[in-house]
C-alpha cells in the first residue's frame, strides 16, 4: 500500500508540474518583430505626364480636283516629295471642253450681233439702247468664255504646299468629280501632335505655371518629349501651341497641339505616339513603392507611431523611374513609415525598429 501511495503522489506531482509549466507559456508576452523605418523628407523632383497622341503634318491637305472626269495621267508615287504648284495628276474632262465651246459660240454669236448693230445705231437706225443691250450680252459671253477656259485649266491638278504625297486612292481611268479625295500631301516640315488631358490635370498644370492669362501660361510651359511608337524616345524636343478653350461634354478632357521640328523626315503623318509634359515639383515628399500597399483603390502605408503602426491613407503620384511615389497628400515631413514588410503588418501592431533612415 504505501508503494502504490508514493506512485500516486509522483505521478500528481508531475501532472501538476507540467500543467505550471503549459500555463506559463500561455502567459509568455508575444514577440515583436523589427522593421525597416524610413522619416519621410521633402526633395526636389520632377514628374512626368505621358498622354497619348495622334501625330499630323502642319499642314495636312486633301487633294480634289475642281472638275468632273477621268484620271488621264499620274504624275507622282504614293510618298513622292513634291513642291507647290507641281502637277500631280492630269483629269480628260470632255464636259470642260464642251463648256468651252460652248462658251465660244456665245461669245462669236453676240460678237457678231454688236459688229451689226453698231453701224446702224451709228446712222440712228438703231438706238444707242438696243447697241448697249447687245454690248452687255457681248460683255455677258465674255466672261463666261474666261469662266470655261480657266474651268478647263483646272484639269492638271498641282500640289497647294510643299510636302509628301500620301496613298494614291484612285488611279489612270478612274471616273472622279470635285468631292473625290484623289490624295493627301501632308507638309512635315514640322509634325503637331494632338493630345488630350482631363480637366483636373489641367487645373493643376496651369496653377503651378507663371502667367495671368492661358496664353502667358502656355508661353512659360516647359518644352515636351514625344515617344514613339516602338517606345524610343525622339531626339527632338517640342513645345505646346494651344490649349482648347472647350471642355469636351462627353469625355471632360481639353484638347492640347503640340508641335515638334522633323528636319529628318522621321515622323510621319497619321502615325502615334506619346507626349510626355514634365513637371518640376519643389520640396516632395517621396517615400518608396515598396511601403505602399492597396485596398479597394486606395493606396497606404504603415506610419509609425511610438512604438505601434497605424494604417495611413496617402494620394500619390509615380515617379519617372517606377521605384518611388511622390506623396500629394496624406504625410507630413519627419513623420515616419513602415518601408519593409508591410504585408505582415497590421494596424496596432507593436513593432522594433530594426534599421531608421
Amino acid at each position: 500500500m504505501n508503494k502504490k501511495l508514493m506512485i500516486g503522489s509522483f505521478a500528481l506531482l508531475a501532472f501538476l508540474s507540467s500543467c505550471g509549466n503549459k500555463q506559463t507559456g500561455a502567459n509568455a508576452p508575444e514577440q515583436i518583430k523589427a522593421y525597416s523605418v524610413e522619416t519621410v523628407s521633402s526633395q526636389n523632383v520632377e514628374l512626368k505626364s505621358i498622354y497619348p497622341a495622334t501625330l499630323k503634318g502642319q499642314e495636312d491637305i486633301d487633294i480634289k480636283p475642281r472638275i468632273d472626269g477621268f484620271i488621264e495621267k499620274v504624275f507622282v508615287d504614293e510618298g513622292s516629295i513634291v513642291h507647290r504648284g507641281q502637277p500631280l495628276f492630269k483629269i480628260n474632262s470632255p464636259a470642260s471642253v464642251q463648256n468651252v465651246q460652248n462658251a465660244r459660240a456665245s461669245y462669236n454669236t453676240a460678237k457678231l450681233d454688236v459688229d451689226r448693230i453698231r453701224p446702224l445705231a451709228e446712222k440712228g437706225i438703231y438706238s444707242k439702247v438696243k447697241l448697249s443691250t447687245y454690248e452687255n450680252a457681248l460683255a455677258s459671253a465674255k466672261a463666261a468664255l474666261d469662266e470655261a477656259k480657266a474651268m478647263a485649266g483646272w484639269t492638271t491638278v498641282t500640289s497647294p504646299v510643299n510636302g509628301i504625297v500620301g496613298t494614291l486612292n484612285y488611279r489612270q481611268g478612274s471616273l472622279v468629280n470635285n468631292t473625290t479625295v484623289l490624295t493627301s500631301v501632308a507638309n512635315t516640315t514640322n509634325i503637331i501632335a494632338y493630345f488630350s488631358i482631363n480637366e483636373k490635370e489641367l487645373l493643376t498644370l496651369l496653377k503651378d505655371l507663371k502667367g495671368n492669362t492661358q496664353a502667358e501660361k502656355i508661353r512659360n510651359m516647359p518644352r515636351v518629349q514625344l515617344l514613339l511608337s516602338d517606345g524610343s524616345e525622339y531626339e527632338e524636343t517640342g513645345r505646346i501651341e494651344t490649349i482648347s478653350g472647350v471642355v469636351d461634354a462627353t469625355s471632360g478632357s481639353v484638347n492640347f497641339r503640340a508641335s515638334f521640328p522633323n528636319k529628318h523626315g522621321l515622323l510621319r503623318s497619321g502615325s502615334s505616339g506619346k507626349v510626355v509634359i514634365p513637371q518640376p515639383v519643389s520640396n516632395a515628399l517621396v517615400i518608396p513603392q515598396k511601403a505602399t500597399f492597396s485596398q479597394q483603390d486606395k493606396v497606404l502605408v504603415f506610419k509609425v507611431v511610438g512604438d505601434s503602426v497605424v494604417q495611413k491613407t496617402i494620394t500619390v503620384k509615380a515617379t519617372p523611374d517606377g521605384q518611388s511615389y511622390v506623396v500629394l497628400d496624406g504625410l507630413a515631413s519627419g513623420e515616419k513609415i513602415v518601408t519593409d514588410g508591410v504585408a505582415t503588418l497590421k494596424s496596432g501592431q507593436k513593432i522594433k525598429v530594426k534599421s531608421l533612415k
